[in-house]
């Protein structure tokens, strides 16, 4: 139950990492370097393997221009085997724009879907080495390169 337990809030940390804006601690607490990331089906780039330091300066300047995020991830369903697992979970994710990259029209980006992490066990815990997202529905996904370019 610890290895449990420690992979679910390792998808706390993941979460606070946007939401709290805290680009310096909790990705070092979160990810294996490098790692594997799979976001095409919210975004239009193919599945990549990033230095960590690369991706959390494509991080950092990806979410500079939301007001705010919320990520709420639940239902997670753990399988370790050994020193690896794997974490299922369900995402409710929201990110909001300014009122001015809005300009009067909606101003949250939805995305719900899933994720399918992989985890490794490291002499300073559990992180994930690869982290994919699956898009099941997503509301004004236009604000996504609204955002970048504002």
């Amino acid at each position: 139950m610890d290895d449990r337990a420690d992979l679910i809030e390792l998808f706390g940390k993941y979460a606070d990492i946007a939401d709290l804006k805290e680009y310096v601690e909790l990705p070092r607490q979160v990810f294996t370097d490098p790692l594997t990331l799979d976001f095409s089906s919210v975004a239009d780039i193919p599945p990549m393997v990033l230095p960590l330091d690369d991706y959390l300066a494509v991080v950092k300047g990806s979410f500079a221009h939301y007001d705010a995020t919320h990520h709420v991830i639940t239902g997670h369903v753990v399988r370790v085997d050994g020193d690896s697992a794997t974490v299922h979970a369900h995402v409710r994710a929201e990110h909001w724009v300014p009122d001015e990259v809005a300009a009067g029209g909606p101003n949250r980006w939805l995305v719900v879907g899933f994720y399918d992490n992989e985890a490794v066990r490291t002499a300073d815990g559990w992180r994930f080495s690869r982290v994919k997202l699956t898009s099941a529905h997503q509301e004004n996904p236009h604000l996504s390169s609204v955002a970048l370019a504002g």
